[in-house]
């Protein structure tokens, strides 16, 4: 375990399953306080399963075994009034928000001119408008602080087109922007924001996914054949490593970037 991490306290988003859990216990594996945020219910949109409560508290447990902190906290990121709440949980229990991992999110399929209006609604508002939420009242806590660290989790499609995604590319390059002109705003105050470009991950969104294909998670891999190494996808420890990555003083003067986990496919 480093030192770095042991008096931070950390904000991640989506953090039930998937890449938001994983980089919550790589977190608290370096001796982080974990506020760990999550819907924990089900939407009529996307169909496939999202995180639990049940998840969460089973989060907050693995956290505490690992001696670290942890705090849970329920709410929809598209909801101002939730996440207030949530963010001055947070400061009532540690002081302090030091790094916040925007990662919730949803992904979906279908083509641009057959999209309904609530279904490019929903990915839009969570992927998005539910980052700046987040963000909004988290950076004026790190403005007084002097200090802070943002990571955005966008995609490979925050940097390209992809096909039946387009609602889900928007988002992401929307979310691009947003953390370019972050770093804009907040460098003066000691911030650094960048965002981070996973191609496929191994996550239970990736098998939701394929089920809604009514194929596998390799068959969908296969079909697309993007990544140059060999493999079908990242696993969550590789995101959280990058997060730990562009948390940490190694890449201190390192803001307004993207930084690419893509196993080669955009490349490609």
């Amino acid at each position: 375990m480093s030192k770095e991490f042991q008096s931070k306290v950390v904000f991640i988003t989506g953090a039930a399953h998937g890449q938001g859990r994983a980089t919550a216990i790589a977190f608290a594996k370096e001796g982080a306080k974990v506020a760990a945020l999550d819907i924990a219910k089900q939407l009529a949109y996307p169909a496939y399963s999202l995180g639990t409560n049940e998840e969460l508290v089973s989060l907050k447990k693995e956290i505490e075994s690992l001696g670290s902190e942890a705090l849970i906290l329920t709410a929809d990121v598209r909801s101002n009034q939730e996440i207030e709440k949530a963010v001055k949980e947070t400061i009532a229990a540690f002081g302090k928000i030091d790094v916040l991992f925007n990662n919730a999110g949803i992904c979906a399929y279908g083509l641009s001119h057959e999209l309904t209006e609530e279904a490019w609604d929903s990915m839009i508002d969570i992927n998005l408008k539910g980052s700046w939420i987040v963000g909004k009242h988290i950076i004026p806590i790190m403005i007084r602080q002097k200090s802070g660290v943002i990571i955005n989790n966008s995609s490979v499609a925050g940097l390209r087109g992809m096909n039946r995604l387009s609602h889900y590319a928007a988002s992401k390059w929307g979310l691009t922007g947003l953390s370019k002109s972050w770093a804009i705003e907040l460098a003066p105050y000691g911030i650094r924001v960048n965002s981070l470009h996973p191609t496929g991950v191994n996550t239970p969104m990736n098998d939701g996914l394929a089920e809604m294909e009514g194929a596998t998670p390799i068959e969908i891999a296969e079909r697309s054949a993007g990544n140059l190494l060999p493999v079908p996808w990242v696993e969550t420890e590789d995101v959280a490593n990058s997060v730990l990555f562009l948390a940490s003083q190694k890449s201190r003067y390192i803001t307004g970037a993207q930084f690419v986990l893509d196993a080669g496919l955009l490349t490609r």
